[in-house]
């Protein structure tokens, strides 16, 4: 048999990441994993990146360490800042990170160089989410292009893509697509302030975006609430 093709594929631990590996794998690739410590609020999710890399059967599963809460400017890395709970604003939300795709895509980048290879894999979504501009169908596709100028595999003609598997769709078949894959969405957390054992406040934009996706798929909502 043909060796399978390798992906990384960026595992926040949240409900998206884990979509898109399932997707990966779904495509036959070879997967490995990287997830970001990157100073946010709460290492739940990186609990359950760890259990959603285990249970769809990963080759490797790293988590690298860097520190934005060293530049703060966002309520997921700095604590001072309130989640907020109001709900839908026409403004980017304070829990934006500056940066963060972008730097967490190029550590994926630099891993697949590594590897030898050539698809990398991320959960953004641009329908049903926060608005973040790192989300776009053109932030992803300047960042191939950025990738294929500044590689030593793309020069020598190992072109990289990136994969958004999500991009354009909902949340509600988000989850559809990821059920069909055997995704065990029990084990994710998307909460911002989610507890020390992973259970979601229920409030924050991203427990909305959430609970929202599970209804309107007619799903029962497998997140594990504080109250």
């Amino acid at each position: 048999m043909n060796a399978k093709e390798k992906a990384v594929v960026l595992l926040s631990g949240g409900l998206d990441s884990a979509t898109a590996l399932a997707i990966a794998k779904d495509r036959q690739f070879e997967c490995y994993a990287l997830s970001v410590d990157y100073g946010q609020r709460h290492a739940a999710e990186l609990s359950a990146a760890k259990k959603v890399a285990q249970a769809l059967d990963t080759t490797a599963h790293k988590i690298i360490k860097i520190d934005l809460a060293a530049f703060g400017g966002s309520a997921l890395t700095d604590t001072a800042l309130k989640v907020p709970i109001a709900g839908e604003i026409t403004d980017i939300p304070v829990t934006y990170v500056p940066a963060r795709n972008t730097i967490m895509l190029s550590l994926a980048l630099a891993w697949a160089e590594t590897l030898n290879c050539r698809d990398i894999f991320i959960g953004v979504n641009a329908v049903d989410y926060s608005g973040y501009p790192d989300c776009r169908p053109a932030f992803i596709q300047a960042f191939e292009n950025m990738a294929n100028l500044a590689t030593k595999a793309a020069i020598e003609g190992n072109r990289l893509t990136i994969h958004a598997p999500l991009i354009e769709l909902s949340k509600k078949d988000i989850i559809r697509t990821g059920l069909v894959l055997g995704v065990d969405y029990s084990l994710t957390v998307s909460c911002y302030q989610a507890g020390e054992a992973g259970r979601a406040c229920g409030v924050c934009d991203a427990c909305r975006i959430r609970r929202k996706g599970f209804t309107e798929a007619g799903i029962a909502d497998m997140t594990r609430y504080q109250v």
